[in-house]
């Protein structure tokens, strides 16, 4: 049994994408994943199951969007993977809350730097498939436009870190 960590995208963010967190777990379990567990209402997950990575992700697209009636984006990492963003961190100065990871499906396209306008004082650094972001002074007042982060899924660093906590307790009572 593989243990998987799921980012779903736009989930109760701005008030659209309601999903209520039991119903992503039920979803979860009518697919045949194990044990889902979420953490805060938008869209983490941590799970078991058979299917490797990207079987997970395409089962649980398909039973989002049957549950939703339209598509919802995932993305799913092993817990492997997201110690490796955390470790990979260009910010580890940056607190937990101000330096956020935007998950894509592939890396980052070759130009991704130079498109980024309106930055001020926000620092970006490319990863694998990740866009990292140190909001010096905090996002509320950010204009930062990162176009190759369009379809992608954003996390702040404390919670990657409570999902590969999360990974890791289940690991352990495996």
């Amino acid at each position: 049994m593989n243990v998987l960590i799921g980012l779903l995208r736009a989930v109760n963010v701005g008030g659209t994408g309601k999903l209520p967190m039991e119903d992503l777990k039920a979803i979860c379990r009518e697919i045949g994943f194990s044990d889902p567990q979420t953490y805060i209402a938008s869209g983490n997950l941590v799970f078991g199951t058979a299917l490797d990575p990207r079987a997970a992700k395409a089962a649980l697209e398909v039973g989002l969007e049957a549950y939703a009636g339209k598509p919802v984006g995932v993305l799913v990492r092993t817990p492997e993977e997201m110690q490796a963003v955390l470790n990979a961190n260009p910010f580890p100065d940056g607190p937990g809350n101000r330096v956020l990871v935007t998950f894509l499906d592939d890396a980052p396209p070759s130009d991704t730097l130079e498109r980024v306008t309106h930055q001020k004082e926000e620092k970006v650094a490319l990863g694998k498939r990740e866009i990292y972001v140190h909001y010096g002074d905090g996002m509320g007042q950010s204009k930062l436009k990162i176009p190759a982060a369009r379809y992608g899924t954003a996390r702040n660093m404390n919670t990657i870190a409570r999902l590969v906590d999360m990974a890791a307790a289940r690991g352990e009572s495996n």
